[in-house]
């Protein structure tokens, strides 16, 4: 995507987002935006998203993350700008 500021985003999935393919499919999505970052289980079932990139790209991925996949029953998306983590080097789920 173009250039622009590069950002970071953290956001809390909540819903029906663990066992659907939700964190793959998030990774997929990021991969083709050319964004960097995470998607992971939490313990209380809602699925964190750390996304760094061009601003656009980050909202792009910011709009998809209420969608997901078909399976995916996605009940709310809480997003917070972050400080860029040290450590991000392409996408990864866990």
């Amino acid at each position: 995507m173009g250039g622009g500021a590069r950002v970071c985003r953290r956001c809390l999935v909540n819903g029906k987002v663990q066992g659907v393919s939700y964190r793959a499919s998030t990774q997929r999505k990021a991969f083709a935006l050319g964004v960097v970052g995470h998607a992971i289980n939490l313990p209380d079932g809602q699925v964190e998203v750390v996304v760094c990139g061009p601003e656009e790209a980050v909202q792009a991925l910011g709009s998809w993350l209420w969608q997901g996949p078909p399976a995916a029953r996605v009940e709310g998306v809480e997003c917070e700008a972050i400080a860029e983590p040290g450590d991000l080097n392409g996408f990864r789920t866990g």
